[in-house]
This record gives structure tokens, sequence and C-alpha cells, in this order.
């Protein structure tokens, strides 16, 4: 059987993702008990209801995130979302700002590149909100000149959010290069090998969504 490693964080009630963004509400819209009047016995059924906004637990961003006129997620090509040649390069422990060195000459072009920088250990803590590992605009234009097609990285944004200004987003998603945040287990991939996967709901003028993001590895 091929080895699959999930990446991903688990959505629950109450979970803030990004402080100022509201939690998930999870419910029943239908229980078990209230179910029972609609079948027949022995026979129930749970119906869920959950309201939350796109940026909840690990999510993809789409062009339609930044940009009025971007591709939103009912226009992403499955290309773009599944079965992605994967790359992950590991930054430096108390490196927060990453700029292209980390690369270096390696062949990045129609690539997902995963960037672990073990920030996903804060995960549902204080601390994951502060001083968090982000991608230089510098680095974002190295990746879109490389030509990879989705970056991923295992931290609270792949931009500085110590002011208004969001390049890397800028950069990547004006040149419809996905962005995948907030995953984990990093540390289990090879930095080569595997296929990445991280396709969201196709939901229409839309722009963010949470993914179950996975990667299957080649040589299990």
């Amino acid at each position: 059987m091929p080895k699959l490693i999930d990446l991903s964080q688990t959505v629950e009630d109450g979970l803030i993702t990004y402080k100022g963004l509201p939690a998930p509400l999870i419910c029943d819209f239908l229980s078990r008990e209230e179910s029972k009047s609609h079948y027949a016995e022995g026979t129930t059924f749970n119906i869920g209801k959950i309201e939350m906004v796109g940026n909840s637990g690990t999510y993809l961003d789409s062009p339609f995130h930044r940009y009025a006129d971007g591709k939103d997620l009912s226009e992403l090509a499955l290309e773009q979302l599944a079965h992605l040649e994967g790359i992950v390069f590991r930054v430096p422990a108390g490196q927060t700002s990453i700029e292209p060195d980390l690369f270096g000459t390696i062949d990045l072009n129609g690539k997902a590149v995963l960037i672990h920088t073990g920030w996903a250990k804060h995960w549902n803590t204080d601390q994951y909100f502060e001083g968090h590992p982000f991608l230089t605009a510098a680095a974002a234009e190295y990746l879109k000149a490389a030509g990879a097609v989705l970056v991923g990285i295992d931290s609270l944004n792949i931009d500085d959010i110590s002011g208004g200004e969001r390049p890397v987003h800028t950069i990547l998603l004006g040149a419809d290069i996905l962005i995948v945040e907030h995953m984990c287990n990093l540390e289990q991939l090879p930095d080569t090998g595997f296929r990445f996967h991280a396709a969201p709901v196709k939901v229409k003028d839309f722009g963010t969504f949470p993914v179950r993001a996975y990667a299957l590895l080649e040589d299990a």
C-alpha cells in the first residue's frame, strides 16, 4: 500500500486559526435523536451544520482571495491541486525571514514547494500568533520566476503581518500560484519523492477554503 502523510490541522468548534477571525461554529442541524421521527425504527442520521470563515484550519488561497478578477475556487484546475510533484525546504531553527537563498539552484518548475519552519508545533497556543516565520517579497519573486505552481508553509502566514502589505500573497496569487497555510507534519516528509494533494470544495465566488492536504510517498 502507498504511504500517505496527512499535512492538515483539524478544524473543530471554537478553533482560532487567525486572531481577529471568528472560530468555526459546528453543531447539529438534525440530531440523531431528532431524526428518529423521519425514518424507520432503528434508522437514524446526523446532518451537521458548520458556520466558518474560509480561513480556518489548513486552507488554500486562490487568486480571488487577493484579486477581484482572480480565479475563484470553482475555477481552479485539478492539475493545480492534485498529484503535484512536491519538494520540501527546511528553514533553520530560529530564522524568521525566509530569503531566496533557501531554494538554492534546484529546479522548481511545475512543483508544489513546501516550506518546513517547524512553527506548527505552536498550533493552538498563544505562541503561534507571535513572531512566525514568513517569506520575503524577494523569495516570492524567486518562486514565481522558478515556475512553482503552489507554495505551502507550516506557519501562521506566508507573509510578514507586522504591516498592512502582503507582498507574497500579491506576487504569488497574481501569478496564479496557489498558497496553502497552516500546514503540519512536514517533518515526516522526505525532501523529494512525493506527490502533493490539496483540493478544496469547488465554491463559486469564494477565494479561500480548508483542504485535507496530504502527501503520497512515491517509493513507499
